[in-house]
């Protein structure tokens, strides 16, 4: 079997020693000597710190004023649309004041048009023809837009005297 190994193994007895030794050998330590460092100069480095620190200083103080701008703007703008709201409303509730029926009818009046008490006559819509005798309305036959408020009874009514009487207040009638 001799003959037939590897060389390899033949050596490998003889040669564990010698990478033992040479393992030995690195794993001393040995003083080295002490030379000059050359350190990093701190002034541009503490420089270039203090420089960015300061830019996102002043960057946060933009930043945070041109937010009070826009939150002061917001505000002016919040007034303005309620202004707007409130005066469209306003002018909306004019508008229905202007196209309330009786305030038509009362303007027409005083113009001088009256509402007549008999229809002129009837409109036939397939020929378009009127039918029947159309008379010209007078102020004395149109209808009156506003009914007379009601009197009040004689029985409530009190003279003046009585009032004087009772110091100014109202007496009661059975």
């Amino acid at each position: 079997m001799s003959s037939g190994s590897s060389p390899l193994r033949n050596r490998l007895p003889y040669a564990a020693p010698r990478f033992a030794q040479a393992a030995l050998e690195r794993a001393r330590l040995t003083v080295v000597p002490r030379t000059r460092r050359s350190r990093a100069p701190r002034v541009p480095f503490v420089t270039f710190v203090s420089v960015i620190l300061l830019a996102g200083v002043v960057g946060l103080l933009l930043f945070n004023t041109s937010m009070q701008q826009a939150s002061f703007r917001e505000t002016a703008l919040e007034t303005q649309a309620t202004d707007l709201s409130a005066q469209q409303e306003a002018l909306e509730m004019d508008l229905q004041a202007l196209r309330e029926p009786q305030r038509v009818a009362r303007s027409a009046q005083q113009m001088g048009m009256v509402i007549p008490s008999t229809p002129a006559g009837v409109l036939d819509l397939r020929t378009g023809k009127v039918t029947g005798d159309p008379v010209p309305a007078s102020a004395e036959d149109s209808i009156p837009l506003q009914m007379p408020a009601p009197s009040k009874p004689e029985e409530l009514r009190t003279s003046d005297s009585t009032r004087a009487r009772t110091g100014g207040a109202p007496t009661a009638v059975r």
